[in-house]
This record gives structure tokens, sequence and C-alpha cells, in this order.
């Protein structure tokens, strides 16, 4: 071996370092914004829905359904609160269950399909639990598919139908033209 010999680097002592608590006035970085209404997420956890961020709130899916937004805006606070994702056929029987709802008031319109329980309404966490309930048990009231997914789907299911054309080369296809 020609008298070459391996050295092995070791690796250098780290130094001892202290972890900055989360309230140290040292501590500078962006401080994640609080789950609202975590109760609500507590509820129905038993279905492993997902979240998403929409509009600035968080958007709770279950499976490809939006089933509800929860919103704890401090500017606009008109509509804080829960939002409900469901269709105007059924806003009258919902009304029925949670009096204190209403259409969201951020798009302008009278009549939306978004629906609220105000979070500034004397009943907000029993109406937050009832509607928690509601999506539990699969009640076809609440809950939309969005439109994104229902094409995409759409789209999928008529390309499976649609039987593929065979592919006629150019040459062909310019000869047929011809005659």
């Amino acid at each position: 071996m020609n008298g070459t010999r391996f050295v092995a680097r070791m690796s250098k002592p780290r130094r001892n370092t202290t972890f900055l608590r989360l309230d140290d006035s040292l501590f500078t970085g962006t401080h994640r914004k609080p789950l609202p209404y975590q109760f609500v997420l507590d509820a129905i956890a038993p279905l492993s829905p997902d979240t998403r961020s929409m509009f600035g709130c968080l958007a709770i899916y279950v499976g490809d359904k939006i089933v509800l937004i929860l919103r704890d805006k401090h500017d606009g606070t008109e509509d804080n609160g829960i939002w409900l994702a469901t269709t105007e056929e059924h806003h009258q029987s919902l009304r029925r269950e949670f009096p204190n709802m209403r259409s969201i008031r951020l798009f302008n319109k009278e009549v939306t399909s978004w629906q609220i329980l105000p979070a500034d309404a004397q009943d907000f966490e029993e109406a937050a639990l009832r509607a928690c309930e509601l999506v539990l048990a699969g009640d076809l009231r609440i809950g939309k598919v969005p439109e994104s997914r229902r094409a995409s789907g759409l789209m999928a299911r008529k390309a499976a139908k649609l039987p593929r054309r065979a592919k006629v080369p150019k040459r062909a296809a310019k000869d047929r033209a011809k005659s």
C-alpha cells in the first residue's frame, strides 16, 4: 500500500447551545396564528377532516366535501363564526335548527349558499356543536363538493366513457382530404 495511510476525520465537538423559550424576547420568528374555534375540530375529529387555508380562514373538508369554514378575524368581525357549506334549498330547514343562522355579508349578496353561525350570537358554541353533530351524522344539508373538484371528476368520468380515437398519420389524413 505505498505507505499511504487512511486518516479518519473526527467530527468537531459541538458547542453547548441553549434553547430559547418561545416567549423569550430574543425569539423574533413569526408566530403561527392559533386555530379559531379549536373545539369544532375536536368535535369532528372522528371523521379525520382535512383543513386548508381559504380566504384567510380555515376550511374544513370531509372527503371531497367542504363542510365548514372557521373565521375569526380582527377586521370585518361581522362575519366571524362558523360558515356552513350548504345550498339555498336547505336554508329554511337549517334555520329551524339554528335560529341565528344567516347568509354571510362579506359577498354583498342578500342570500348566499354560505350560511353563518355568528360568533357573537348567545348560542354560538351550542349551535356550533350541533352543526358538528350534523356533519358527524352525514347530514346532506351541510357540505358541498367544490366546483373545481366536481369539474375534474366530471372530466375524468367523461374521458373514461369516450372511446379513444385511433391516430391517423398526417400523410394519410392529407390523402383523404384530397380525395
